[in-house]
């Protein structure tokens, strides 16, 4: 395969006993690496154990969305069993998964930024990067899997986007610096892995990991317009703020304010001020 990525390389330098991953496992193709390792949680697989894969075939998003994920990206999931952190910071997962990302896209020269609550987009807003997920899965203790499918090298036309879904961008279109996959995912898991173990430190407070200025800062959602789909109906307002436990602070007609921590965001368009 083109470009493949190099399994033994990312073992080599992340895995333990040498990297911080208790073991990394890449593979050419697979239906979702969040599937796999939520299976891999029912089989006891430890804390940090990395999956990686060069094509998904049946890729999960938020709400269950599927979609099939071409071998132009780099697609990650990790097991991760946080002891410490209670259930309620583990929403802030995917906060840290967007800095972690844009820690690539920023050492790459990529123009990138963050949308709440799970995707990298282009810094103009004109395409998305990255799509995180963040799910528990079923154990007798926390565990989470955390996954990022990110583009690399521009998508097929043949690939279709989602009805109402922004034009999917990659690395290399906003300027990256190399289009090499297997440099990529290291540099995606290591990432993720400082951002992941301040958090754990903090017991999943954005605040106290220092992170949540940082998200601010570079989250296009804040100062705009949104509507939010959640399970309970749509919320419509504008995005004032960012809680440490990764909520979105949206101000409703009237002035009173809701926290929201999770849904599907649309901005509509910026706010005035």
């Amino acid at each position: 395969m083109p470009n493949r990525i190099d399994g033994a390389r990312l073992r080599g330098e992340l895995a333990a006993p040498v990297g911080p991953y208790a073991q990394v496992d890449v593979v050419a193709s697979t239906g979702s690496t969040n599937a796999d390792l939520r299976q891999a949680v029912v089989d006891g697989a430890p804390d940090r154990t990395a999956l990686v894969a060069a094509e998904q075939t049946a890729g999960v998003g938020r709400r269950g969305r599927t979609w099939a994920s071409p071998g132009s990206g780099v697609y990650v999931s990790v097991l991760l069993r946080p002891t410490g952190v209670p259930i309620a910071g583990v929403g802030s997962l995917s906060i840290i998964a967007g800095l972690a990302v844009l820690d690539v896209g920023d050492a790459l020269g990529a123009r990138v930024a963050l949308k709440w609550p799970n995707d990298v987009l282009a810094a103009d807003a004109s395409g998305k990067c990255a799509g995180i997920l963040s799910e528990a899965a079923s154990s007798d203790e926390l565990a989470v899997v955390l996954g990022i499918g990110l583009n690399v090298t521009r998508v097929r036309a043949d690939v279709a986007t989602p009805a109402g879904a922004l034009s999917p961008v990659s690395l290399a279109e906003l300027g990256a610096a190399t289009s090499d996959r297997t440099d990529v995912a290291m540099m995606v898991l290591a990432a993720l892995h400082e951002r992941e173990v301040a958090w754990r430190e903090a017991a999943g407070d954005l605040v106290d990991a220092g992170m949540l200025d940082e998200y601010r800062q570079r989250c296009l959602t804040l100062g705009q317009e949104v509507k939010i789909v959640t399970g309970g109906g749509n919320v419509v307002g504008d995005a004032v703020d960012v809680e440490s436990t990764g909520a979105l602070v949206v101000e409703l007609p009237g002035g009173t304010r809701r926290s929201v921590f999770a849904g599907d965001v649309v901005h509509l368009r910026p706010t005035d001020g």
